[in-house]
């Protein structure tokens, strides 16, 4: 019994100097100098770190964080010396899901985070599912590697493979989801297209000064099934009526360009249009005066 509570006894917070921490390696999550880390600065400086940072022993020196990246920068730029950590040895698949788990509990989690995560953790339980000591079966039917995330996360195994999707898209397209420039949605459409494909999207999308619909981003896709993904064929999509548009009047843009400089954006053509309308209003109002 004796050793039975000394084997689950508290794990020991050990104060760590900063110079042995550094982050773990391709970890998703962004560490931003935002209103946010100057919040979490500001408590560190008043109470110190209330929660320790999780990290593991580094064979090649020092320790790896698996939880608290931001924390840790806070406690740099506030200038502390040593951080409470909790000192856990995993290998590197537990180390990965470990790290996934306690970062996908933040309350704002980017597209692009919860995309990588999702998917390095299931690349670790994957590679888990490989090793003869993890195959045991003894507790029930062995859930897939979508079916834990999903289970994980609180999420659906179909959105956690949609929102792995994504992590095919060229980072100025994941960007774009990641600022919502583009919705979701069409977001995992456009993630089968090809690499020089999403690069003439993005002309195409410039293009248009418009993002996409699903309905256009599935368009897009089918193109580049059937081999037809060409600029022309992305900005003949892009420039069609979207159904949001039909309770209002829309040009298409490659009808009106021919009147304007080619260096005018769409947005200087509509000013224009609407300067002239308004010089013609005032021109029949005054010749109905007369």
């Amino acid at each position: 019994m004796e050793n039975d509570k000394t084997l689950k006894a508290p794990e020991q917070v050990q104060g760590i100097p900063i110079s042995e921490l550094h982050p773990f390696e391709g970890h998703p999550f962004k560490v931003l100098d935002d209103d946010a880390m100057a919040q979490t600065v500001e408590s560190i400086r008043d109470y110190g770190i209330t929660t320790p940072l999780l990290v593991r022993p580094d064979p090649d020196g020092g320790y790896e964080i698996i939880s608290g990246h931001r924390r840790h920068h806070a406690a740099e730029l506030s200038g502390m010396e040593t951080v409470p950590c909790i000192v856990r040895k995993m290998d590197d698949d537990a180390a990965i899901i470990m790290m996934v788990d306690s970062n996908l509990q933040r309350e704002s989690i980017l597209p692009s985070e919860r995309a990588y995560a999702y998917k390095m953790k299931m690349d670790a339980i994957k590679h888990q599912g490989q090793r003869t000591d993890l195959t045991s079966d003894q507790v029930g039917p062995r859930l897939t590697a979508a079916e834990k995330i999903a289970e994980d996360a609180g999420d659906s195994q179909t959105q956690v493979k949609r929102y792995i999707r994504l992590t095919n898209l060229i980072p100025e397209v994941l960007d774009m989801v990641d600022e919502k420039k583009i919705a979701f949605n069409p977001a995992v459409e456009l993630s089968y297209l090809k690499p020089e494909e999403q690069r003439h999207f993005i002309e195409a999308m410039d293009y248009a000064q418009a993002a996409p619909s699903l309905s256009q981003a599935q368009r897009m896709k089918k193109l580049s099934q059937d081999g037809g993904c060409s600029l022309d064929a992305m900005c003949d999509v892009m420039d069609e009526i979207k159904k949001d548009d039909m309770g209002r009047i829309s040009f298409k843009t490659s009808d009106i360009q021919r009147f304007f400089p080619k260096s005018y954006t769409p947005k200087q053509m509509s000013d224009t249009i609407l300067r002239l309308l308004e010089q013609y209003q005032r021109r029949r109002e005054r010749d109905q005066a007369r």
